[in-house]
């Protein structure tokens, strides 16, 4: 999905903001502590390439692995320790899970453009919906 994110954004760099909300499932053992990892990431300007790993690795996540993908990232450990139990990202995931609650969100990615649901992965359905709310934009 980031590519196709990251696609939409090139096209539309003026009128498009991505938001990223966590939204760890409880079915997955290790999902909240990787949301919280990705937040840590976050801090020190790596989102996207612990995002990444995380996405690479899902099926053989743990602790240790969290770390290690952080290490190789040639992350600040430290820093990650710390940021990775702050409350403020433990505060931060709550909303985030609240407020995909209220508004449906079953799974992940889940994607809402001006707060409407798109059920896609199609580049070209991004581009239409996008177009269309930014038609009504205009």
């Amino acid at each position: 999905m980031e590519a196709l994110f990251q696609q939409v954004l090139d096209r539309y760099p003026d009128k498009v903001k991505l938001v990223i909300k966590q939204f760890p499932l409880a079915r997955h053992k290790y999902a909240r502590k990787a949301a919280q990892a990705a937040l840590a990431a976050n801090v020190q300007g790596k989102f996207w390439e612990f995002h990444n790993k995380l996405f690479e690795n899902y099926q053989s996540l743990d602790s240790a692995k969290i770390q290690d993908m952080a290490k190789e990232l040639g992350f600040d450990m430290n820093k990650f320790a710390k940021d990775i139990k702050s409350a403020a990202i433990r505060t931060q995931i709550m909303k985030d899970i609240v407020n995909g609650k209220q508004v449906g969100v079953r799974g992940t990615p889940t994607v809402f453009i001006n707060c409407k649901l798109v059920k896609t992965n199609s580049l070209f359905k991004l581009y239409q919906v996008v177009a269309a709310e930014i038609g009504k934009k205009e």
